[in-house]
């Protein structure tokens, strides 16, 4: 009978190091780093471009810089080195875009200026249920609206739970929506 293998030392410490990392930062989904330089690099500048421009018009947000929406779409750095078929999808999936936006107004999509124009492109995508439409949106509500700097831009303070819970801290303290009608 054989016993389970031991991990070794150095597995040891990454696996401590990320759970440490993990817990110390909120739980695994902070653990990601989007990287737009890498991800420009993979995908191509003009690629990279027009997927920031995209990630803008479907979550629009004036207040957001661009590198927000930047850094939501660099999280396809590894991604899409590790698979072609994604990188393919995305690749694919501007070159769409881009010829939609040739045929409609003369230019690739990231050059056509009004953003009602390009959503118009976006919608026929969406009403279709274009396969990189879908993945694209259903990425960015994760890669977008997981980056601290967007929660305060939205008035989301972080997690609560190592400061006791949202309970004691500031529960009913919300402006946005005024006083609830009484019942």
């Amino acid at each position: 009978m054989s016993s389970p293998q031991q991990p070794k030392r150095r597995q040891f410490f990454k696996i401590a190091t990320a759970g440490t990392v993990a817990s110390a930062s909120g739980g695994l989904p902070m653990m990601f780093i989007p990287n737009a330089a890498l991800a420009a690099e993979a995908l191509g500048q003009s690629a990279f471009a027009t997927l920031t421009k995209i990630a803008r018009d479907i979550f629009p947000h004036d207040r957001f810089d661009d590198e927000l929406y930047a850094n939501a779409v660099g999280v396809y750095a590894d991604q899409v080195k590790a698979d072609a078929s994604l990188k393919q999808l995305l690749l694919d999936g501007v070159a769409k875009a881009d010829a939609d936006a040739n045929s409609r107004f003369g230019k690739a999509y990231a050059d056509v200026a009004d953003e009602s124009d390009r959503v118009q492109i976006l919608q026929a995508m969406a009403d279709a249920k274009h396969p990189f439409f879908l993945k694209l949106r259903g990425d960015l509500v994760v890669s977008l609206y997981n980056q601290p700097a967007v929660w305060g831009k939205l008035g989301y303070e972080g997690p609560s739970a190592q400061h006791g819970g949202y309970i004691n801290r500031g529960f009913n303290d919300q402006s946005w929506m005024g006083d609830a009608p009484n019942a």
